[in-house]
């Protein structure tokens, strides 16, 4: 059965790595929504010229033009064995954009996997991470902002998923490696 995922969780709690074990795991692409703009924008596409419109003018995307990325994304051949989608949805309305995409599509939802840490662990997680990658963006006030904002917007989200039953609640702290294995057993347990 193709695994088709939403990996979630606040910043710092381990999704990216998570999700390329996972893809690694079940041989489908992870997708982040940073990454689709960054193709976009790239390769110069529709698309990616109107999200740059937004850019420039150091604008959020909206969300009807983020959904439409995500659509074009979720179209293209090398997902219909599955994949696993990271940093959407992040909003109510991109959770009902998601549905109508994936049912145009014919492509059910498998599970919803979210992460999990304390705020104490994210925290230092991003400052260490700003010191590696020289992240001039990830400063303790920035951080908290993005954390509060996951809180407030998307945290509410995981909510709506475990009432359909897609929910898989996982402890983002602890070796990678025993995450992901958890994450596995679950899943396959699904299947």
């Amino acid at each position: 059965m193709a695994q088709r995922l939403l990996i979630m969780g606040p910043q710092g709690v381990g999704k990216g790595t998570q999700a390329a074990l996972l893809s690694e795991h079940y041989g489908i692409p992870a997708i982040s929504t940073g990454d689709i703009f960054r193709y976009n924008l790239k390769n110069g596409t529709e698309l990616g010229k109107q999200a740059q419109s937004y850019m420039n003018k150091g604008e959020l995307v909206p969300d009807q033009l983020t959904n439409a990325v995500v659509e074009d994304r979720l179209g293209m051949d090398d997902v219909k064995g599955g994949w696993i989608l990271d940093g959407y949805p992040r909003s109510a309305p991109q959770v009902e954009a998601l549905d109508a995409m994936l049912e145009h599509l014919d492509t059910p939802l498998s599970a919803v996997v979210a992460l999990d840490a304390d705020r104490d662990v994210l925290m230092a997680r991003m400052q260490k991470r700003a010191q590696i990658e020289g992240r001039a963006d990830d400063t303790p006030e920035a951080i908290a902002k993005r954390l509060d904002v996951y809180a407030k917007e998307t945290e509410p989200l995981l909510q709506t998923y475990a009432d359909r039953g897609l929910l898989i609640k996982v402890n983002g702290v602890g070796e990678i490696n025993d995450i992901s294995a958890s994450i596995i057993a679950d899943l396959d347990a699904r299947s």
